[in-house]
């Protein structure tokens, strides 16, 4: 379903960290993190960055 990429973009925002963190921990640009999780909410139909993270600890996506 979601890409490693995605999953670790969301794992790291679903942490509490800023997309500017995030972006700084991955060596990304701010722009390719919200690119990340705006396919993340596609895929799973989620309607916000809450539900995804909701979705994250449902499926334990930082224990892996």
């Amino acid at each position: 379903m979601l890409s490693e990429r995605e999953r670790e973009v969301l794992v790291h925002v679903a942490k509490g960290l800023t997309y500017a963190a995030t972006a700084h921990r991955m060596g990304l640009s701010t722009h390719t993190i919200d690119t990340y999780l705006r396919r993340a909410r596609r895929k799973t139909g989620a309607n916000s960055l809450a539900e995804l993270s909701i979705l994250a600890y449902k499926h334990r996506l930082g224990s892996q």
